[in-house]
């Protein structure tokens, strides 16, 4: 029996709750309002994802850092924003179940953030 115990926390040591419950990746939806068929950029310290028009949706890797969304439509001016991830409550209880280690893991792969679902660019008028 302690075997088993010894074995279960040790591999909650190696793991992060956040990681198995959400992973990485999340899926965003950036809206232009009015204006449709802007192609965007989205882009953070892992990676660039990009939606072709909008209204559309990407998945994208979480992370700490914020997420910056360039979006262009052809005869209007570039529209940016740049939005900051939000750290979810569950990563904290990983101190709990999955030690301090799970949680740097957590926070090191991006799995303890999370982006606004929905993102709303707003566009300019023609340059």
């Amino acid at each position: 029996m302690k075997k088993i115990a010894a074995v279960i926390i040790g591999l909650s040591l190696l793991t992060g709750c956040a990681s198995i419950v959400n992973g990485t990746n999340q899926s965003v939806s950036v809206h232009t309002g009015s204006i449709q068929g802007a192609r965007c950029e989205l882009a953070n310290d892992k990676g660039k994802w990009y939606v072709n028009q909008t209204p559309g949706s990407v998945v994208v890797h979480r992370s700490y850092n914020d997420l910056t969304i360039h979006c262009q439509k052809k005869g209007l001016r570039n529209s940016f924003k740049q939005v900051a991830s939000k750290t979810k409550g569950m990563a904290f209880g990983n101190v709990v179940f999955g030690g301090v280690i799970g949680a740097g893991v957590d926070m090191a792969n991006g799995s303890a953030y999370d982006y606004p679902t929905e993102i709303f660019v707003p566009m300019g008028a023609n340059a």
